[in-house]
């Protein structure tokens, strides 16, 4: 079922008329305390929470809740490492999309940041500090269960996993579980 206005399609057809409101600007949803209106009932449910201060998707890795469980999803990548998205350009991942966009502009933009210990250049400040740390050697990234620290902060996240027994991979042909993403890559 496709869109005749934006080319976008959809499996259902119930999707797609929930999708056109979008574009006749319907918003049949309207919350009465303060006077909003939402063309999606989804989007008046997301909206009563700012209202009611609940956060109905709780974390079980640590104490924060989000509003929506997308939100929710997104959040749980910090523990687990997890990074599906990937730089089509060279083999940089992370875990945001909104991480993505910002490195791939580092394939167009002028390198102008230059390391002053090295010939390699940086389009960005962040990624010339981050690389500087590789001659001082600096690890700013402590680990609060032992002595370990890193110079990257998703290799804590990563090393914390020893601490907390969390395996989160489980392999679809042997059913055992992991710590890290790449071991079932490996198998």
């Amino acid at each position: 079922h496709k869109c005749n206005q934006c080319d976008k399609a959809f499996t259902r057809n119930g999707d797609l008329c929930r999708h056109k409101k979008i574009h006749t600007g319907e918003k049949l949803y309207q919350y009465n305390k303060c006077d909003k209106t939402f063309s999606l009932n989804g989007n008046l449910i997301r909206h009563l929470g700012t209202h009611t201060g609940k956060k109905p998707y709780q974390c079980n890795q640590c104490d924060k809740a989000f509003l929506q469980n997308s939100v929710l999803i997104t959040h749980i990548r910090t523990h687990i490492g997890e990074k599906p998205y990937q730089c089509n350009q060279c083999d940089n991942t992370f875990s945001l999309n909104c991480n993505l966009i910002q490195h791939l502009r580092t394939h167009t933009w002028k390198k102008s940041k230059q390391c002053n210990q090295c010939d390699k250049t940086f389009s960005l400040n962040g990624y010339l500090i981050r690389h500087l740390r590789t001659h001082t050697g600096e690890k700013p990234y402590q680990c609060n269960q032992c002595d370990k620290a890193f110079s990257k902060n998703n290799h804590l996240i990563r090393h914390q996993m020893i601490h907390t027994e969390e395996k989160p991979y489980q392999c679809n042909k042997c059913d055992k579980f992991f710590s890290e993403m790449i071991v079932l890559k490996d198998i």
